[in-house]
């Protein structure tokens, strides 16, 4: 890691690894959309995956504003959660029970989006960068929209009994 001696190169690094982070994520959304068998968790992946676009447009617009440059890194992380979402479609068959993992590990990245654009919008009022703010804001919304439909999406099939993989629990009458 190249050396972090100022609140401004800690911005910079933090814009750098969510730009690297949203481009593996914008690789990763569609294989995800696809591993899906719920329609409405493939769409939810799909429009993501657009959303995402979007938001590293935002992040090339900020590098604009402040006529800065990123730094070429690759988020860990995020490669990390990307191989997590590999090894759950690798190891468990498309049904209902690999959606839940496909969820859960969707959770997961939005959560790390979050905290990294909630971390981008404080150095960035740290910073008096007031034009930037907004579109960090926008991002953290949007990821705080995601992570609110995802788990919609997972109570809904909480509901179905083909998400457990086990029949109902039937009470006696």
């Amino acid at each position: 890691m190249a050396s972090i001696t100022s609140i401004t190169d800690l911005f910079i690094h933090e814009l750098s690894d969510i730009y690297s982070a949203e481009k593996q994520l914008t690789r990763a959304l569609p294989r995800l959309a696809y591993a899906a068998s719920n329609a409405e968790l493939s769409c939810a992946f799909q429009d993501h995956a657009e959303e995402t676009q979007g938001q590293v447009d935002r992040i090339d617009r900020i590098v604009e504003l402040l006529d800065i440059r990123l730094k070429r890194m690759k988020s860990v992380a995020m490669e990390g959660l990307i191989d997590e979402g590999r090894d759950m479609i690798d190891g468990i068959a498309k049904g209902p029970l690999r959606d839940a993992a496909l969820i859960g590990g969707a959770q997961k990245v939005e959560h790390y989006e979050m905290a990294a654009y909630g971390t981008l919008c404080a150095l960035a009022r740290h910073l008096d960068y007031r034009d930037p703010i907004p579109l960090l804001e926008e991002t953290l919304n949007e990821e705080k929209q995601t992570d609110k439909k995802l788990t919609a999406i997972a109570e809904q099939g909480g509901k179905n009994e083909a998400a457990t993989g086990q029949p109902a629990k039937r009470t006696a009458t």
